[in-house]
């Protein structure tokens, strides 16, 4: 089976998930249009899932061939698709029975959080999907792009409620050691465009192949909560999951699912009031500033998440009894290798807990020397990864960015940017809601504490749909003050950070208008000549955008360019080529001034000895100047 192909079956069980939930009864009262909108936005999977199950279904070669990498791969995506399907059929259902117009502000701020959730998992399953394994038409693409752009903007307007009929805000979705000697991030560059490459030349000595190992998994303690409503609502998970079924009609009991995600626990914990939740989830949720239990709606006495070790392993032993695999290929002390073998960690899941348990001590050095022990144990392998996060140490570590003591700030912040090495953290670590107080730390904390930040929020900004929430969090201007005043290593960070999250449009003119274009100029001109790779990287990538364009002009940067065609190395020259082009493209003004400033010398000898690329646009320029003088 190919990168990304499924078979016409399961394909057809995604598109039944879709119908039931089209042809399923619509909830009236206040949340009715948020239901309209939901099924109405799921509608348009239709045409994708038909395409898809009518290429599974034929003879192209690329549905036949068979590779068992691809098999994982595709079952990743149409598995996360099948669980955000039945997690929106599940909150449908849960909301079609929550029929009360004049229900309290927490019961809706609650339901408000789910669709939150649901809208947010939707679009990440979206994007997973491989089009071009499909031959997907250009229009169900286009289609598709639209559905996850009104996705996006659905859940970052859930993310900003502050009224409707809701009476408290639910806040925004979120989302170095370098191990000591390197950054071991991935420079996952994919999605760069052309003129975008070299920054990798850069970052190729900080960074290590992302070691990558199925997702993982969290464990629990103390007792098998009976989920009682003590003010007689109706359980929302209750409503769906007696229609919610594997392709193999297989049911999730109702006491496995969160009554939040309204999805199997992975790392249930017991809340204040006796119910469970899954951990990432009612962090989010008591991050958002709720001091109740969203179940009962009762005040919560303390904010204290109790692992539930007892639901856990009976989870665990549901799923290995129905061959449901755990993301992280851990359960009972066993973790999966990536060659399929187990090793037995319960030894170093015992010290892990002991560990995670201190970061919370009263002692100020107990915590201390925990959270210096986490950060060490991050840096050395996946293994440690997996573990640690599966302790629920994440969220912990989060908590502690906030700490006013500046080494245990450093050693957090550190931890998680080791954590989010291993890709199935990264969706942890946005869960947990990490990113405005990474932002924070970025702003205030020691020189390397920002380092280390700004490693991070690179590294949360592989994954695409990281990019805007990181960028709408205000980390752009800390980062471009960081790029203006940091120390060497902290401008490469904040260079790396800013060039990733760039890539997305939308971020372009936050970065303009935080000053980014004089810090790059400043760069340019430096006469050390340090980071020119990194400011002409970036700047090939602004010069896109409108505002960039006319900033990169305003700041008097076209002679530096010229300069730079002259007298800088191969990859300075190609980009320099790259971004006047860029400027030049339909300006006639530009075109005239590189005209004066005597660019056509340049540039003929960028024709004859340049890179291939500097060779292209050195001749598309050309062509330019060409064209100017013959009007």
């Amino acid at each position: 089976m190919a990168a990304g192909v499924v078979s016409d079956a399961s394909a057809a069980f995604l598109l039944s998930l879709v119908h039931d939930i089209v042809l399923g009864d619509l909830a009236a009262g206040m949340f009715k249009k948020d239901c309209t909108d939901l099924v109405r936005r799921i509608a348009l999977f239709t045409h994708l899932l038909e395409e898809i199950r009518d290429f599974a279904a034929s003879d192209h070669p690329h549905a036949s061939s068979s590779s068992s990498s691809s098999s994982s791969s595709s079952s990743s995506w149409s598995a996360d698709l099948a669980v955000a399907l039945q997690a929106a059929k599940r909150l449908l259902s849960a909301v079609s029975a929550h029929h009360s117009v004049n229900s309290s502000d927490g019961a809706a701020k609650r339901i408000s959080f789910q669709f939150q959730c649901v809208t947010w998992k939707l679009e990440k399953s979206l994007a997973k999907i491989p089009f071009d394994q499909f031959q997907i038409s250009e229009e169900v693409q286009e289609q598709v792009a639209l559905v996850r752009a009104q996705l996006r903007r659905a859940t970052e307007r859930y993310g900003s409620l502050n009224s409707r009929k809701v009476s408290n805000a639910i806040t925004q979705l979120p989302e170095k050691e370098r191990s000591d000697t390197n950054h071991e991030i991935s420079a996952k560059l994919d999605s760069i465009p052309e003129s975008c490459t070299t920054l990798g030349h850069a970052a190729d000595k900080e960074t290590k192949i992302l070691e990558r190992v199925n997702s993982s998994s969290i464990p629990s303690e103390v007792c098998l909560s009976n989920e009682v409503d003590s003010k007689g609502q109706e359980n929302l998970a209750a409503k769906g999951a007696e229609q919610t079924k594997k392709p193999d009609t297989l049911v999730i009991p109702v006491d496995f699912l969160c009554p939040i995600s309204l999805e199997l626990m992975r790392d249930p914990v017991i809340v204040a009031t006796g119910q469970t939740y899954e951990r990432s989830y009612i962090q989010r949720w008591i991050d958002c500033g709720n001091v109740t239990c969203p179940k009962t709606q009762q005040k919560l006495e303390n904010l204290t998440l109790t692992p539930n070790y007892v639901l856990r392993s009976v989870i665990n032993q549901w799923c290995a009894k129905h061959n449901i695999e755990q993301p992280s290929g851990l359960a009972n002390g066993r973790l999966k290798k990536s060659n399929g073998s187990f090793c037995d960690v319960s030894g170093d899941m015992a010290a892990i807990q002991e560990l995670v348990s201190k970061l919370s001590s009263q002692c100020l050095e107990e915590r201390k020397a925990a959270v210096a022990e986490i950060r060490s144990l991050s840096k050395r392998s996946t293994d440690n990864r997996i573990l640690i996060a599966d302790t629920g140490a994440i969220p912990v570590l989060v908590n502690l960015l906030t700490t006013d003591d500046a080494s245990i700030q450093e050693h957090a912040v550190t931890s998680i940017l080791n954590l989010s090495i291993f890709e199935n953290n990264k969706s942890l670590i946005m869960l947990a809601g990490a990113v405005p107080s990474i932002v924070q730390v970025l702003r205030a904390g020691s020189m390397e504490a920002r380092e280390n930040a700004a490693a991070t929020l690179f590294s949360l900004s592989l994954a695409d749909e990281n990019k805007i929430i990181i960028g709408s969090s205000g980390a752009i201007p800390a980062l471009v003050d960081l790029l203006q005043n940091g120390s060497n290593r902290g401008k490469k960070d904040a260079a790396t950070a800013l060039f990733n999250l760039c890539i997305y449009q939308g971020n372009k003119g936050r970065a303009v208008r935080a000053g980014i274009i004089t810090a790059l100029l400043k760069m340019l001109t430096d006469s050390r000549n340090c980071m020119v790779d990194e400011a002409l990287t970036i700047l090939s990538i602004l010069a896109s955008n409108h505002d960039a364009k006319a900033a990169i002009v305003k700041a008097s940067t076209i002679p530096v360019l010229i300069d730079l065609l002259r007298t800088g190395l191969p990859r300075n020259k190609e980009n320099a080529a790259a971004i006047l082009l860029c400027l030049c493209k339909r300006d006639a003004e530009n075109l005239a001034c590189i005209s004066r400033l005597g660019a056509a010398i340049p540039l003929t000898e960028l024709t004859k000895s340049g890179t291939e690329r500097a060779k292209r646009k050195a001749t598309s320029l050309l062509e330019h100047l060409r064209k100017l003088q013959q009007l």
